[in-house]
């Protein structure tokens, strides 16, 4: 295996978990930021008023879009797994 191959590989590797974290890391960054704004205005420095939005949100994303994360890593790995030979 060529080092071209393997930083292929590896650029490959970190778009597809740039790929699959982004809803969730998108949906906790956007509840993070309304509910801070939300202490902001109504001066409540409750910190599990902080947690508990975040994970609710958390939850919500994996159950809509674990399917497809699930699906993107399958179809990742198996495309992998199939250029093994061809990398040999």
């Amino acid at each position: 295996m060529t080092p071209d191959v393997s930083l292929h590989l590896f650029a490959q590797l970190l778009w597809q978990a740039v790929v699959v974290s982004a809803p969730l890391l998108l949906t906790v960054l956007i509840v993070g930021l309304l509910v801070s704004v939300f202490q902001v205005v109504t001066q409540i420095q409750e910190m599990s008023l902080t947690f508990i939005p975040k994970l609710l949100a958390s939850v919500a994303v994996l159950v809509f879009a674990g399917p497809w994360m699930l699906s993107q890593l399958v179809a990742y790995s198996s495309a992998l797994i199939r250029t093994i030979p061809r990398l040999v």
